[in-house]
């Protein structure tokens, strides 16, 4: 297959290609910058100049090619912004697709309630963080009734692995300059986890076979505590391991309080039976004993 990958310079898109050019499909990624191409090049794909805001970019990808995997997302920062350039971009390749039976594979976050374990059949609730995201995955959906075979890869809080630069390096961070690593309450809380490796593998199952209207599960530890994720930091660090009063998470953490804070562990079991996609690298904590994560943060 001839595939449109947006993202494709990005963390997760670094190793989404890869996975597709092993398994004998051509990658064309989406780059707005000449840094970014020369990412996509060196990983050996195609380049399509544009961005998620260059809708034209978007549909010139989506047309000429047998399928896309949508992993571009513009800012966290600027959450509900970039939430309407991704919904955006979903309906201009959508309809690009429309009609094909083409795939579309696109990310979104986990959804469910807090301390439930979240399954694919899970949804998201109107009010609870990050449900803007989660109607982007409900269009997304609803572009199997367009004849479009749709999907939506449901990511966890931490895509583990090289080269990660998103919470596990901030956590180790303020480790290391505040002398202490802190988990909040009795860390407790859980978080999901997937080796990036594992992840790519099952975008790439996703667009070869995933059956329209599919919600997908990429995760591989179903939930690691917050406590043991903080005592390997200390462990690695030689720094004390401690409890944040929940009355000081904000304060301590900063912008990552609510995210140290979620308790959402969620099962990836259906989709394993669906497509067969089974983890096979190092789970969270065995990932962060490998020790490159020490190295890499403090860059």
């Amino acid at each position: 297959m001839r595939v449109f990958v947006t993202g494709a310079s990005g963390y997760i898109g670094g190793a989404v290609i890869p996975e597709l050019l092993g398994a004998g499909h051509q990658v064309v990624g989406l780059a707005r910058s000449d840094a970014a191409a020369e990412v996509v090049r060196a990983a050996g794909a195609e380049v399509l100049r544009g961005s998620l805001q260059d809708l034209d970019s978007l549909r010139e990808g989506a047309q000429s090619s047998d399928g896309v995997i949508h992993l571009a997302f513009n800012d966290f920062f600027r959450f509900e912004e970039s939430i309407a350039i991704d919904r955006r971009a979903i309906e201009t390749m959508g309809a690009a697709l429309a009609g094909s039976g083409r795939p579309l594979v696109a990310t979104v976050a986990v959804a469910g309630k807090q301390g439930e374990v979240s399954t694919e059949d899970s949804r998201s609730e109107p009010g609870a963080f990050g449900y803007t995201r989660f109607l982007n995955e409900e269009a997304t959906v609803a572009l199997a009734d367009d004849g479009v075979r749709s999907s939506v890869v449901r990511l966890p809080p931490t895509v583990h692995g090289a080269d990660d630069k998103a919470f596990i390096p901030v956590l180790i961070n303020l480790a290391r300059e505040r002398g202490v690593s802190g988990y909040p309450g009795e860390g407790v809380n859980v978080w999901p986890a997937v080796h990036r490796l594992d992840a790519a593998r099952l975008y790439r199952l996703a667009l070869e076979g995933a059956p329209a209207g599919s919600r997908l599960h990429c995760m591989a530890d179903e939930g690691v505590p917050t406590r043991e994720i903080a005592e390997v930091i200390g462990r690695h660090l030689s720094v004390p391991t401690a409890s944040v009063p929940l009355t000081d998470v904000d304060e301590h953490f900063g912008f990552l309080s609510h995210v140290i804070s979620m308790d959402r562990p969620a099962s990836s079991a259906k989709t394993r039976a669906l497509l067969g996609w089974e983890p096979v690298q190092p789970g969270l904590i065995a990932d962060l004993d490998e020790g490159h994560y020490f190295t890499a943060a403090r860059t």
